[in-house]
């Protein structure tokens, strides 16, 4: 009978530590739980990073595209500072201007009815 009493205590214990690896497994689980979901969903998580991601490539497009019509700008600027013949074709093409002499004919578009 010594022997058996003896077990109960073990026994216990063994229960209790049996419990608390529960719990604790528990915890790990639900903790990497939440960071796995902080990570792809959270503030500058995974979502968010390829959301950053495709701005920055639309963004770095649109760049290009600015850089371009600068240059484009830069270059009719430099034009019309250094080209006579460039200051009258904007005259002409930009606001309608003519030359004395010179006879203005409108010609309209008969199917759009322009």
């Amino acid at each position: 009978m010594r022997n058996s009493s003896a077990h109960v205590p073990a026994i216990a214990a063994v229960a209790r530590r049996r419990q608390r690896g529960f719990w604790a497994r528990r915890a790990v689980i639900f903790v990497s739980s939440v960071l796995l979901l902080d990570a792809l969903v959270g503030e500058r998580g995974l979502a968010d990073t390829f959301k950053a991601r495709e701005a920055s490539r639309r963004l770095s497009h649109r760049l290009t595209q600015l850089e371009a019509e600068n240059a484009g700008l830069r270059e009719q600027a430099r034009r019309l500072a250094d080209d006579p013949a460039a200051i009258e074709r904007a005259a002409r093409e930009d606001l309608g201007l003519i030359k004395p002499g010179e006879i203005l004919v409108v010609v309209k578009d008969v199917k759009s009815g322009r």
